[in-house]
């Protein structure tokens, strides 16, 4: 009876190991076929071409303007693929790190379950003047708006990258330098100056500003627009500026709440064009700059300088003048850049910029 249990148990464990190194020996092939690089172009994917990298990964915690504040478990979250050409600013023109394709967990999923509690959801309960800071243990920090991460026409395009694989040029086979660490990468912006490495802290803000709300305003007017580059003494603006070329950019006009709005093309003036009288693109602005653009009946949207200023995509925000307007009028944006119509705020009376400027 003993030798047979002695014999059965010996078999067992041949089965369990035998199964434990079939296993390892699967996961270290799963393994090898996740990150083999395409070397004979099997696929028309270019952005396969060469190995992936992992990157070290540090702890995240979201903090601030939530219910549900805490560290973040990556372990339940998608992972999601952008392909980026890094370039930064310099005094003697600017620089180009490397085209890279990064891996890793977006913003819009980091925040997606933390419940807002906005500290002025009495006086304004839009999530439109929302927005985040994001930290790293050096003291860098950049701020992305709330619409960049949920509004967006390209979803999941913020993320905080876990893998890179250099996008090298077939014919001069140049390796751009490996980042070594975690990072947080927009893939919207043309210079990647808020591309900061190691981030570990997402705090979520409500921008601090008091306007006077009178919800349901009418008629809903404002003869001009105060730009407040100078606290004591801001630009007033009653037209588009003479000197601004008007664009046309086709749309299909949708709001989150009532749906189709329009099909219709809206003209103006490149808003960014305006804001750079005042506002000029620096590295410090790129990660830090923000707008609030408000309206009569206190109605406002937060944009960064970057979303304005540092598109790689073309999707550029307009300033529409109609003189002729006696409701909504007569200054409204138009956020091509935004599935929804939520940010296209109406009437607008000023323009606060927060943020450093050099």
């Amino acid at each position: 009876m003993k030798k047979n249990f002695t014999k059965l148990f010996f078999a067992i464990a041949a089965i369990l190991l035998t199964t434990a190194c079939s296993n390892n020996e699967t996961i270290k092939k799963h393994q090898k076929l996740v990150i083999k690089a395409d070397t004979v172009d099997a696929t028309n994917d270019f952005y396969d071409n060469a190995e992936s990298y992992n990157l070290e990964m540090f702890d995240i915690e979201v903090l601030g303007e939530i219910f549900n504040p805490g560290k973040v478990d990556l372990s339940k979250l998608p992972l999601h693929s952008v392909i980026v050409k890094e370039t930064v600013l310099s005094d003697d023109g600017n620089k180009f790190i490397g085209a890279y394709r990064y891996d890793g967990y977006s913003l819009y999923d980091i925040l997606n379950n933390r419940r807002l509690n906005k500290k002025n959801k009495e006086n304004f309960k839009p999530i439109i003047d929302l927005y985040v800071e994001v930290e790293n243990e050096l003291g860098e920090n950049v701020k992305i708006s709330w619409g960049e991460i949920f509004y967006p026409n390209h979803l999941h395009e913020i993320i905080i990258a876990s893998k890179v694989m250099r996008i090298v040029p077939s014919k001069t086979n140049e390796l751009w330098e490996l980042p070594k660490e975690s990072k947080l990468i927009i893939a919207s912006d043309l210079f990647t100056e808020r591309n900061i490495n190691k981030p570990q802290k997402i705090t979520v803000k409500s921008y601090d500003k008091k306007f006077k709300v009178e919800k349901g305003k009418n008629p809903l007017f404002s003869p001009d627009i105060k730009i407040y580059h100078d606290k004591d003494n801001p630009t007033v603006i009653t037209a588009n500026p003479l000197d601004m070329k008007d664009h046309t950019i086709h749309t299909i006009y949708y709001g989150r709440g009532r749906g189709i709005h329009s099909t219709e093309p809206f003209t103006g003036i490149y808003f960014k064009e305006l804001l750079q009288k005042y506002f000029p693109l620096t590295k410090e602005s790129i990660m830090n700059g923000m707008f609030t653009v408000a309206a009569d009946d206190g109605y406002r949207a937060v944009f960064t300088l970057s979303e304005i200023y540092n598109r790689n995509d073309q999707s550029e925000i307009l300033l529409i003048c109609n003189p002729e307007a006696k409701n909504n009028g007569i200054f409204k944006l138009f956020p091509s850049c935004d599935f929804f119509s939520d940010r296209a705020v109406k009437a607008i009376t000023e323009i606060h910029y927060s943020g450093k400027r050099k």
